[in-house]
């Protein structure tokens, strides 16, 4: 595709931005906060020499621990990572973790906090050892995860057509209908290909015994892989030895293979169609990675003003004049896609971008109305959803949730609030959520106004310790056990394919449960090996 469109058109996060409330934020003053975090605090000497001691001698506690067994020694899919990780001198590791710091800042591989007096923009912190998944232990979360986005597909596709599952008296219509992304204006509306999620990001915990357990899906818009790919460049630079002797398997695929999908799914009699990435902008949080991905497929990135429908048909407006575009990869939640039938008052859409949608002149991935598969909701029956779809039992486990709807299930809710973790069905990111046993008085009361107001939109589970994974702490100069969890990323195009590994996000605050990055978590590269050990 011949790149017309005018210098500049494509903003990267580089640029100076104004915040609403803060006045004009910009990247040197991000490289100073960044920078300040690498100078020896006065007083401290850094320990660097103990350090590999202290990797040596982890020992994981009584949570589950990825890497350690205890007095036992380390589990079996670590041990040729450890042995060449152990040839690494401690001088050597700290100018490593300086290196990718700072290139991280200089390449713009950022995300935003919004309404932060610290300034918008911040580097994803990154840790410097990889969690590992040995290669038997992969093969079945990617049956686990296939069976599941299968079922979903399935479900969404039945729910804007014929609604057996509500018929047959699996899932409560009250559920469906009252769901906030439940897009009546596409009942009877047929996707290409009968596929409504094309990108799904699922994130996978695991609990005190090892289970592997579902915490939730993730089929709107998806983020994180742009950290995943990164990521992997980065501990190939830093750590190319290591690869070659503990046999990892690939990652940089990704684009290639996300490209395939949104190929697969032009409009009828299109052979060669023109894919653009749709974003909302400078301002959101995720828009390093919709630069990323874009110059990753080699497709052009828009915003909404950058597009306009004629005969309802989409177009792109180049120097060259309008040039069609056929597929659309959108980060923008339905709310803001066209302003003539969701949010008028959107300004990140485009004006008949449905119609020509309906017409079938442009795909979009994901498809209009996958969000009801978001809701927690919903999630509580995705289980029923495999059994009745696909008359198999789930190889994914969800964690118990507790539906604050159901008469009973709320007043359990009411009764054990300072026990459960309370979320939001419709929230994300680590906002609308209450932590029961870490929470004040005030907020659990608070938190029991708001299930007694709006019993639909919320639901309750158990406080899930998750596993542990050895992390550099900065703070402390040390090696410490912090909790993680992980998403990998499912496309399903002619068929589902699962790109090996995903994001292991990482809590790092000490005994912290939230991995969000907007809740002070950070990330790790993940392995997965050709073998198991």
């Amino acid at each position: 595709m011949n790149k017309t469109r005018q210098p500049g058109w494509e903003r990267t996060s580089r640029e100076s931005f104004a915040l609403p409330a803060f006045g004009v934020f910009s990247r040197e003053k991000a490289r100073a906060n960044v920078l300040a975090r690498f100078v020896p605090k006065p007083g401290r000497p850094r320990s660097i020499e103990g350090r590999r001691m202290l990797l040596q001698n982890y020992i994981g506690d009584r949570f589950f621990d990825e890497m350690s067994l205890g007095q036992s020694g380390v589990r079996q899919h670590y041990q040729r990572f450890i042995a060449s990780f152990g040839n690494c001198t401690p001088p050597d590791f700290e100018q490593k973790r300086r290196a990718v710091d700072l290139a991280f800042l200089r390449q713009g591989i950022t995300f935003n906090v919004y309404g932060d007096s610290q300034g918008a923009e911040r580097i994803f912190p990154f840790d410097l050892v990889p969690r590992i998944i040995p290669a038997g232990e992969w093969e079945q979360l990617e049956r686990g995860l296939i069976q599941r986005i299968t079922a979903l597909n399935l479900f969404l596709h039945d729910i804007y057509h014929e609604q057996k599952i509500v018929k047959d008296g699996v899932i409560p219509a009250f559920y469906i209908l009252s769901a906030k992304h439940f897009r009546r204006e596409f009942v009877n509306f047929s996707v290409p290909g009968n596929i409504y999620i094309h990108v799904c990001g699922t994130d996978l915990i695991r609990g005190e015994d090892g289970r592997y357990l579902v915490l939730e899906d993730n089929g709107r818009t998806p983020s994180g892989v742009s950290y995943v790919l990164e990521n992997r460049r980065a501990m190939k630079r830093s750590f190319p030895e290591i690869f070659e002797s503990v046999g990892v398997r690939p990652v940089d695929h990704y684009p290639a293979e996300l490209l395939k999908v949104l190929r697969h799914i032009a409009p009828p009699g299109v052979a060669d169609p023109t894919v653009v990435l749709l974003t909302p902008g400078a301002f959101n949080s995720a828009y390093f990675e919709h630069t990323y991905l874009a110059r990753q497929m080699g497709i052009e990135i828009v915003e909404g003003r950058d597009l306009v429908v004629r005969d309802a048909r989409v177009y792109m407006r180049t120097t060259k004049g309008p040039q069609q575009v056929h597929v659309i990869y959108r980060r923008i939640d339905d709310d803001f896609l066209d302003p003539t039938v969701f949010r008028s008052d959107s300004a990140l859409g485009v004006p008949g971008l449905l119609h020509a949608y309906r017409s079938g002149n442009v795909s979009l991935a994901n498809s209009v109305g996958t969000g009801v598969a978001d809701d927690k909701a919903m999630y509580y029956f995705v289980p029923r959803m495999i059994k009745y779809y696909l008359g198999e039992e789930p190889l994914l486990d969800n964690v118990p949730t507790y539906l604050a709807s159901e008469p009973k299930d709320k007043k359990y809710m009411l009764e054990n609030t300072e026990k459960l973790v309370i979320k939001a069905a419709n929230e994300s990111g680590g906002y609308g959520m209450l932590m029961g046993p870490m929470a004040s008085q005030a907020e659990i009361e608070e938190f029991r106004k708001r299930i007694e107001a709006d019993s639909r939109n919320y639901i309750g589970q158990p406080m899930i310790s998750l596993s542990r994974h050895p992390t550099f702490i900065n703070e402390t100069d040390s090696f410490e056990g912090r909790h993680i969890d992980l998403r990998p990323f499912v496309l399903f195009g002619e068929k589902p394919v699962i790109v090996p590994g995903g994001l292991t996000r990482v809590a790092l605050t000490r005994d912290s449960l939230v991995v969000n990055s907007s809740q002070g978590g950070g990330s790790k590269d993940t392995w997965v090996l050709y073998g198991d050990d």
